[in-house]
């Protein structure tokens, strides 16, 4: 007669190894720098925009530059933060036009002010985690006054930026012309001017990705 095995009671089932190399939430991964950079070319783009239409504003086309730009970089920005709403990316795409400006001859404060604002920016737009409309519209307003870096010299380090452009082979005549703008109360108008733009660019932005971008599934 044979003698039945008791039969083995059924192990716990063990849970899946989790992958090691997956992202972790929060955190920039590779798809995110590559969309980083698509859009920090698109803002390239926009601010050469701006740089031609600042050229009609006769005799301070220089300083409203940054309003200018503020103003039509609205739209890029936004889609920028949602496909990417994570931390860091607001700063990196300051951090790489930072970079642009310095080796592109401007002085040292331009990256400074293009990592400084964005890095703001980016943290007043992760108070909403990257949703709330108003943090983020906030966060642009403060991250446009990152391109003040090159205009910035024009009140603050004068004799520096007319030696720097004369090094350049600038004229007399526009050295003069440039700076007969250049006043307490032109630094005020063209800052203020940037928060002004920077709030109607930002809420067209986030218009245009509400009614075109979100319901095509874009962003």
């Amino acid at each position: 007669m044979t003698q039945h095995q008791p039969a083995a009671n059924p192990s716990p089932a063990e849970p899946a190894p989790q992958p090691t190399s997956a992202a972790k939430p929060g955190r920039l991964a590779i798809p995110d720098l590559i969309s980083i950079g698509i859009f920090t070319a698109l803002y390239f783009v926009c601010v050469c925009v701006a740089t031609l239409v600042s050229t009609l504003i006769a005799g301070a086309g220089t300083i409203f530059l940054p309003a200018v730009a503020a103003l039509i970089c609205g739209p890029v920005f936004m889609l920028s933060v949602a496909r990417v709403g994570k931390f860091g990316g607001i700063t990196v795409m300051g951090v790489v036009i930072g970079l642009f400006l310095f080796v592109s001859g401007h002085f040292a404060l331009s990256f400074v002010a293009s990592v400084v604002f964005p890095l703001v920016g980016d943290l007043i737009a992760r108070i909403g985690n990257y949703k709330n409309r108003l943090t983020i519209l906030i966060g642009y307003v403060v991250f446009c006054y990152g391109l003040t870096g090159p205009i910035l010299p024009l009140w603050f380090m004068k004799d520096a930026y007319v030696a720097s452009l004369e090094a350049r082979g600038k004229s007399a005549a526009y050295i003069n012309d440039l700076f007969a703008q250049i006043s307490v109360g032109s630094f005020f108008v063209a800052m203020a001017a940037i928060l002004v733009c920077g709030l109607i660019g930002g809420w067209f932005g986030q218009r245009i990705l509400k009614k075109h971008f979100v319901k095509a599934g874009i962003a």
